[in-house]
Formats: C-alpha cells, sequence, structure tokens
C-alpha cells in the first residue's frame, strides 16, 4: 500500500482519480444491480449479522458509496429504507444518483459530497453506517470512526465489507504475476489486441489522474487492527471475518488476463467461464474455509460493531 505525505494530498489523489475512473466504475468491476449483484451484497451482510439482516434499517448511511454497488443493493433486496450516500468524489455521486434514478430509487436516495472524516450530518442520526472497499482509502481512521459512533443511533450499526487483509494481499500477488507472465501467449490463443495504456490524450490531466490509481489504497489490515480501532472509537460487539481465498486467486488471475487485452477482443465464452467460475469458488470459500481458516488468510475483510 502506498504512504503519502499527508493527509490532505490522500484526499486529494482519491478525489482526483475516483472522479475521472466515475464514468467507467461499473463496467470496469462488472458492477451488477440486478439479482446477482443483490446476492453477492446480501451474502455479506448475513455473514455479519445473520438473522438481523431480514429486519429493514429505516435510515442508512454509506461512506465513499462509489457508484452504489453496495448500498443500492441493499435497498433494492428491502434491507433499507431511506438512503444518505456521501463520497470525496463528485464523480461518483453524480454517477450514484444516475443509477438510483435508473432503478427507480431515486425518491428515497440522497447523495452528497463528504469528507468521512468530517461528516455533516447531527449526532444520533442513523441505524446503519456502511461502506465497501473504502476504510483503505481513508487517511484519519481514528476521526473517521469516532464520526461513524457519533451519528449513528444508540444501538445502531457499522458494517464495512471489502477491505483488503494484509496477509490476503500479499497473497494476491502471487496470481496477478503469473497471470501477467501468460498474458501475451493467452491474447495471441485468443486473438485479442493488447490494452491501449490509456484512453486518455497522452500528457493529458485526465490521463495523469487516471495514472493515480496505484496511490489511492492507503492502509492493508490484519484483523486485529480493525477490532482495535472500532473499540478505540466506543463500539462494542465487534466482529471480524474473512472472505475469499480461492475465489480471490482465481478471479484475479482471469482479471489481470482481461485487463490486458482490448476489451471488445475478449470473448464471451471466456467471461463466461471467469464469471461462474469465480461464483462456484465463493461458494466453496464460504462452505469450505472460510468458518476453517483465520480470518487473516483471505484477501477481504468484513467488520461489524456496534454503538453502545
Amino acid at each position: 500500500m502506498q504512504a503519502l505525505r499527508s493527509h490532505d494530498e490522500i484526499r486529494e489523489v482519491n478525489t482526483r482519480y475516483h472522479d475521472v475512473a466515475a464514468a467507467s466504475y461499473d463496467a470496469k468491476w462488472g458492477i451488477d444491480f440486478a439479482q446477482t449483484g443483490q446476492s453477492q451484497v446480501l451474502g455479506k451482510f448475513r455473514k455479519l449479522l445473520g438473522s438481523d439482516v431480514e429486519t429493514p434499517f429505516p435510515r442508512a448511511l454509506e461512506i465513499g458509496c462509489g457508484t452504489g454497488y453496495f448500498s443500492l443493493n441493499l435497498m433494492q433486496a428491502g434491507l433499507i429504507d431511506d438512503l444518505t450516500c456521501t463520497d470525496i468524489s463528485v464523480g461518483m455521486v453524480e454517477a450514484l444518483n444516475a443509477n438510483a434514478e435508473r432503478l427507480g430509487l431515486a425518491e428515497r436516495v440522497r447523495a452528497t459530497r463528504a469528507d468521512a472524516e468530517s461528516l455533516p450530518f447531527a449526532d444520533d442520526t442513523f441505524e446503519l453506517v456502511v461502506g465497501h472497499a473504502v476504510l483503505h482509502h481513508l487517511p484519519d481512521l481514528d476521526r473517521a470512526f469516532a464520526e461513524f459512533h457519533r451519528v449513528l443511533k444508540p444501538g445502531g450499526r457499522i458494517v464495512f465489507a471489502g477491505e483488503p487483509s494484509r496477509v490476503g494481499d500479499r497473497l494476491a500477488r502471487i496470481p496477478k504475476q503469473a497471470a501477467l507472465l501468460v498474458a501475451p501467449a493467452w491474447r495471441r490463443l485468443l486473438r485479442a489486441a493488447a490494452a491501449p495504456e490509456t484512453v486518455a490524450k497522452a500528457g493529458s490531466q485526465e490521463q495523469l489522474d487516471h495514472e493515480l490509481e496505484s496511490k489511492v489504497d492507503i492502509h492493508a489490515f490484519s484483523p486485529a487492527d480493525l477490532i482495535s480501532i472500532a473499540r478505540h472509537n466506543g463500539f462494542s460487539d465487534v466482529t471480524v471475518r474473512g472472505e475469499e481465498l480461492l475465489a480471490n486467486w482465481f478471479g484475479w488471475f482471469n482479471r489481470t488476463l482481461e485487463m490486458s487485452a482490448e476489451q471488445d477482443d475478449v470473448p464471451m465464452l471466456w467471461r463466461k467461464y471467469a464469471f461462474h467460475g469465480y461464483l462456484l469458488l465463493q461458494k466453496l470459500d464460504v462452505r469450505a474455509l472460510e468458518s476453517r481458516l483465520p480470518a487473516a488468510l483471505f484477501y477481504n475483510l468484513l467488520l461489524t460493531a456496534r454503538k453502545p
């Protein structure tokens, strides 16, 4: 993970990158708002909250909402009645608003630009604070968790998913590096052209902002890190779980191959193999590995805690 000079620089880099990434973000990461997307998000919630997941939360806040993958799918699944979304990137806020409108959810969704470490909401406002793949972007985690605690009502929950584990992140480098080695042969086999280095004009500000992607990930965590931060800021009933081991290795190997090629040249048959193989290995991880192996070994960590 990258170490930048100051908190302000971290915020600026995240803002610039996510603003230019917003328009193509859903397509790049295969974000889905139909049955598959809802099933993925519900699975994460059930791992952490068990039977509590069946009770809708009246008011929820999403931190670092991106285009809405986590919260809009939760709302479609009936787990959130009223939703407020925040992101440091105006581009992401606009993309989420467009998705909410397209999904028929706009009347119950408000999205605004806000810093996670300085939330513009009153104390004791929400029953749920959620986030997906956001904590590892935040420069001041103590301030952010203090804000999460402040805006939650007593008894309210935080639920964060998709946070990279320190060990899992290192393990993921193996399939990525292997894929880079075989990518030229793979492209020749599929008769796929190499991906262009950038879709932006060389030397342009847009290109420079796209190239900030390698600098926006600031942290990787151990389970103990997340537990300590939550408890230090007043949360109780803290639980951390790991998810995706085999699915992650398989996914990053295939994802790295695909990103090396011109996207229109990747056959649909390959995409179906990669997608369904990933889902199959996800199920294997859940049934055979996640309850048996330490959370630190998995690529993603999930956190929940309660405000007393």
